[in-house]
């Protein structure tokens, strides 16, 4: 029986170590030992796998170990590595985590074993960067000794129906065989199955399209919203008006934040200009979600200024500050963005986010987080960020002095109730 190690245990490797322990022995590694104590005990702090279901795969024989020192892995003969891929400040990828985590897995590879790639990365990147970190680190030969294959991850933080096991799979591998082994050793897994791709370059590309593609589609939706505002028009009753036509794709304007389509679209820009192709699409539509968190803040003053509301020193609250609706993620929000935007004119901004942990905000953001029981009244603009379920009771009106306003990004709250929504 194979046995797997998962190498990085977010929200990417984590659900898939707890799937895979269903049927393999799992060796779970993670650089943080104080994320290794929490799942050990059974707690994950992400909320992307049942405390119920994570207990179940360690408690069983032959199911999940977490563990902080590699070589406690030596034994396993497939490595999956799922770790983040993410652009530095000047949002060019940034590919030392998964050097690192190659260079890990090549101290403890052995002849006859497979490294698949789950991270999102370029075309390319796993045999022409990956593969030789490998070989540099264990000695081995490519393809003789060992093999390489790419599967894209597909998690959906928060996303409760569509869970790794009910995904469907790209799958390669460096060899036809290698990724015939590859492909079974996923469907064993999977209930809906997987996609044999050509090449491992293929199926890099088709990753890294995903998101890109998602990337233009609501960036076009923002330049609507932004087109709709200045005629006074409400977006979402037009974007409602145009989904009655049978080949209109519904979507809706936001915040394009996260780990996946705000960051991305970026390798793919990258190497296309490498190769001599200007992307301007993904480029243009990149610069203008990006730019989204200080639009909204800028139209909520605008809100203010036709009420006759001073923006300096006024008491704003933001409610949500993780990247999307009931998660945890706060990596690269753009509620930061409405907040850094508002804190030039006043500094009496409270942020409420029930799923964001304190903590973190802090040390990420330098940011403190107001919890729900504990919100002030009389606040002159309330911004409805992030559509976490926990605000569906919230009466905002209560919550503002008699001329206060609500600007609603998500279109989550009764119309009755709201000024002004993206």
């Amino acid at each position: 029986m194979k046995k797997i190690c998962i190498v990085g245990l977010g929200y990417v490797g984590l659900p898939l170590a707890r799937l895979f322990a269903t049927r393999y022995p799992v060796v779970g590694f993670d650089r943080s030992q104080e994320r290794i104590d929490a799942l050990n005990q059974g707690h994950d702090d992400t909320h992307e796998v049942e405390e119920t279901l994570l207990k179940e795969v360690l408690h069983k024989e032959n199911g999940l170990r977490c563990v902080a020192d590699i070589k406690e892995a030596k034994d396993c003969t497939v490595f999956i590595v799922a770790v983040p891929t993410p652009v530095d400040r000047n949002s060019r990828p940034d590919l030392k985590p998964l050097l690192s985590a190659s260079a890990l897995v090549g101290s403890v590879l052995k002849k006859g074993d497979i490294v698949v790639y789950e991270s999102t990365v370029y075309p390319g990147v796993t045999e022409e960067v990956c593969v030789p970190e490998l070989e540099r680190a264990s000695g081995l030969t490519f393809n003789r000794d060992f093999f390489a294959g790419y599967s894209p991850e597909r998690i959906n933080p928060g996303d409760k129906e569509h869970s790794v096991e009910k995904i469907k799979k790209v799958t390669s591998g460096s060899t036809p065989e290698v990724a015939q082994e590859i492909d079974d050793l996923y469907n064993s897994v999977l209930l809906n199955g997987t996609h044999l791709a050509p090449s491992i370059r293929v199926a890099e590309a088709s990753k890294v399209i995903e998101n890109t593609q998602r990337d233009v589609n609501i960036a076009f939706m923002n330049e609507l919203a932004k087109i709709c505002n200045a005629m006074d028009i409400d977006t979402r009753d037009v974007i409602e008006a145009a989904s009655t036509k049978w080949n209109f794709i519904p979507m809706e304007p936001g915040l394009v934040g996260g780990h996946c389509i705000g960051v991305d679209p970026y390798y793919l820009i990258q190497q296309a200009q490498v190769y001599g192709v200007m992307p301007r699409v993904m480029r243009d539509a990149r610069r203008l979600n990006d730019g989204m968190g200080a639009y909204v803040a800028h139209q909520v003053i605008q809100c203010m200024n036709k009420k006759g509301l001073l923006v300096k020193n006024a008491r704003i609250l933001i409610l949500g500050f993780t990247f999307k609706q009931n998660c945890s993620d706060i990596r690269n929000t753009k509620v930061a963005d409405i907040y850094n935007t508002l804190a030039g004119y006043t500094t009496d901004i409270t942020i409420c986010d029930p799923h964001a942990n304190e903590t973190r905000v802090e040390e990420e953001y330098s940011l403190k987080l107001t919890p729900l029981q504990q919100l002030g009244k009389a606040y002159d603009a309330i911004i409805l960020a992030v559509a976490h379920d926990e605000f569906a009771s919230l009466d905002v009106r209560k919550l503002l002095q008699p001329n206060g306003i609500v600007y609603d990004v998500k279109g989550f709250f009764p119309r009755s109730q709201v000024d002004a929504r993206l």
